[in-house]
């Protein structure tokens, strides 16, 4: 089936392998997340995805066709990404901000507008119609004319996803979407990442995530780097159960055959 997939990919740094020879698919309409340690290569995967960095060998496509991305194209190829940080425009209102995550899906958008280009005018009504649905799915539509430093972090967390989803894209990479919530923000967050796939704009996700809680809870399939190596992939149920990835993350001696493995290392 068509999606993304990632073939044989390895990224060098001068002496440091960040990546070596990691191979996993995204198939339509699942939902895939990406654990390991820290310095396991996870940030690196996603800036290859994401066009920010070349891998030095290795290849990716997406649609079963060769896929070079460029962070300035990911729209337009049908990928979004959210950051680590919100990275949300400090002196544009909520609304505004999850605007601009749509305008590139507009024929006219801003720049029409500003310039005064035919049918600006339409394309901006419809753009922040899209942006209001959108905050309204994810709740924080109350806040749409307020300024995201005026506001909670995990309501700029919800800003900064409605940005990302109002581009209506096919795959959704998510860095670390439950970094700086708390425990009460965590089943919302899954509730909404479990229904992306199956919503009236259908979309895969790709998720790197320190939470092992929310991993286990919305993955179909979990993909584990260690020191830029995959080594292990599989169902959630699968991976606990892999005695190199409870090697990996505790430093432990390999546990009987048989014997579950409970990944609960939020600080990892």
């Amino acid at each position: 089936m068509p999606g993304l997939a990632v073939r044989a990919v390895s990224v060098r740094f001068g002496g440091l392998q960040a990546l070596e020879d990691v191979s996993f698919d995204v198939l339509p309409g699942s939902v895939v997340g990406v654990i390991g340690p820290n310095g396991a290569g996870k940030t690196t995967l996603f800036n290859v995805i994401s066009g920010f960095v070349a891998p030095t060998a290795g290849s990716l496509e997406w649609d079963d066709q060769p896929f070079h991305p460029r962070p300035d194209r990911l729209v337009d190829a049908g990928l979004a990404r959210t950051l680590q940080a919100v990275g949300l425009f400090p002196r544009l209102t909520a609304l505004e901000n999850v605007m601009v995550g749509g305008a590139r899906s507009r024929r006219a958008g801003f720049a029409g507008a500003l310039f005064g280009l035919p049918g600006s005018d339409r394309d901006e009504r419809r753009l922040r119609a899209d942006a209001l649905d959108w905050l309204g799915r994810l709740e924080v539509a109350e806040f749409a004319d307020r300024l995201p430093p005026t506001l909670p972090y995990p309501v700029q967390k919800r800003i900064a996803l409605a940005r990302a989803l109002v581009s209506r894209p096919r795959l959704l990479l998510l860095d670390e979407p439950a970094g700086g919530l708390g425990a009460e923000d965590l089943e919302p967050l899954a509730r909404l990442i479990r229904s992306l796939p199956g919503s009236d704009t259908p979309c895969s996700v790709l998720l790197v995530e320190h939470h092992m809680d929310l991993v286990m809870d919305v993955c179909d399939r979990v993909v584990v780097l260690d020191f830029g190596k995959r080594i292990a992939t599989g169902t959630p149920a699968e991976v606990q159960a892999d005695p190199a990835v409870a090697t990996a993350y505790l430093g432990a001696d390999v546990p009987p055959a048989g014997e579950d493995v409970t990944l609960s290392r939020a600080d990892q």
